[in-house]
Order: C-alpha cells, then structure tokens, then sequence
C-alpha cells in the first residue's frame, strides 16, 4: 500500500480481499501437531502437545478435558528486537492468551474430549499486524489435526467406551472403533471451526485484515472471533481518537463475515485430505 498526493493512504487490495494466506502442517516433527501458518507478512507457529495428566484444580477422575493456549512474540518478530517475558507473561501476553484459549474452548466439547490436557502454543516469529487473529486461526487448525491424531490412536474415544484406571488396571483393553465412529467422535468433539479477523475503518473506508500499517492508521479497528457455523466468540472493538456509528459498526461486521467465511474454507480445505 502507499500513500498518495494528500497522505491519504490507498489500499491495495479489495476492501474486503485477505492477505495471502500459506499453510503448511507438521512444520516441527515433535509436536502432536504443527502448523507454520502466514497471513500476509504475519508468520506463526504452532505447536500442539498433550500433557501427562489433567491440570492439578482439576476434580480426581474427571471425564472432562481442557484447553489452554500460549502466547509469543519472539525476539525478532518486531523490527527492535521484543525482549523475552521471562518472568512470566505480561498483561498484554495474558489477555491474548485468554482470548485464544476462550476462541478454542468455544469449538470443543470438553466432556467429548474426554480426560485430556490439550496445550496450545503460539509462537509469532513475524508481527506484521494481526498476530492475535492468525494466532486463533491457525491454532484452530492444528488443534483439530492433534484431536484427529488422538482420536486415531485411541486416547481419546466416545464415553461409551471409556475404560477406569482400575479396569485398564484389571487388563480391559480400549475397543477399537470403526473410521465412521471416528469420524463421528471428531465431530462430536469438535463440531465447528474458529476463526479470527481484524477490520478496520480508514478515512471512512472499510479494509479488512489490517497489517501493521493499516492497523496504526486505522480511526477505528476490531477483532472479530467467529465459528463456522456463523456464531460469535468475541468482538473487540474500539475508536482510536475517532467515533463511529451503528451503520459503520454493521459495515465492519458485515466486512468480518466475509472474511471468517474465507479463513474457514481455508481451513476445512488444508485439513481435506489429512
């Protein structure tokens, strides 16, 4: 994008046009699921790992799962270098990382899930603006494929099936469960995507997936959180030093529609032959 003869900055894409968007999965071998995930010139990385056991507040012998998620800019990802939060995650860290986690758990079914800790973490190893947004969709993305591995391998089944640590003590091995049944089981778990997109308002005009510039620039910017089946998670919003009305509010959110349409197809189209 530039600017042209009265400062005014001029889009170069359609108002409601991603950023390029590339995909790649299982980009490091150790975690139960990777996605290197590029949105533009925003680039992250996620890692999906399953814990030994059910976070310690948890009640003993829950059938209940849990979803968490991790959140970080990596020293290079700004042009001046981000220092390490190396005394734990700062305010702004935190509230992304809830927000991520909140965007996850609103796709799954906990009690499908079974007794699993589900760790998410992402890593952004370039920020060029929208970092928390791709952060929720690609983790989305790897989430499902590590839900697909558990399934697979049997650790995380229908509730029929279940066995106690006493029978799996007394030698009752798990059944194995028809492709149809495993299939079913990942729908049940997790029935639909999330996604998640920034939109903005420019000297009056509406641009979607705002990069760095846009989003420094932009009199009015929102996070849109949505689910494949048309539902919101969360909508953050805000006026930078500018107001805006009720028809603008609804042109943004109609703007973000299109956008999370095209995130989910993405989605569901990486994953198609997994």
């Amino acid at each position: 994008m530039a600017k042209n003869a009265t400062n005014k900055i001029v889009l170069d894409r359609k108002s409601d046009e991603l950023r390029d968007i590339e995909v790649k999965l299982d980009f490091t071998p150790n975690a139960l699921a990777s996605v290197l995930y590029k949105q533009g010139d925003t680039i992250v990385l996620i890692s999906v790992t399953k814990a030994d056991s059910l976070p310690r507040w948890f009640p003993r012998n829950s059938q209940k799962g849990w979803i968490n998620a991790e959140y970080s800019l990596l020293p290079g990802s700004t042009n001046s270098r981000f220092r390490r939060e190396r005394n734990g995650a700062k305010g702004r860290t935190m509230e992304i990382e809830r927000l991520i986690a909140r965007s996850l758990r609103g796709v799954i079914d906990l009690e499908e899930l079974g007794p699993i800790a589900i760790t998410v973490d992402c890593d952004i190893l370039n920020a060029d603006g929208g970092t928390r947004c791709a952060s929720i969709t690609a983790a989305n993305i790897g989430l499902r494929l590590a839900i697909q591995r558990l399934i697979s391998s049997g650790e995380c089944i229908p509730s029929k099936y279940r066995k106690s640590k006493e029978e799996m003590n007394n030698g009752q091995a798990i059944p194995n469960i028809s492709e149809d049944d495993k299939k079913a089981h990942e729908m049940a778990v997790m029935k639909y995507d999330v996604a998640a997109i920034s939109v903005g308002l420019l000297d009056g005009e509406i641009a979607l997936d705002l990069d760095y510039i846009l989003d420094s620039n932009a009199d009015v910017d929102m996070n849109v959180v949505g689910t494949s089946d048309g539902m919101l998670v969360e909508v953050q919003g805000t006026g930078e030093e500018a107001t805006f009305s009720r028809l603008q509010l609804d042109k943004l959110m109609d703007t973000a529609d299109i956008g999370l349409k095209k995130l989910h197809e993405v989605q569901s189209n990486c994953l198609k032959f997994e």
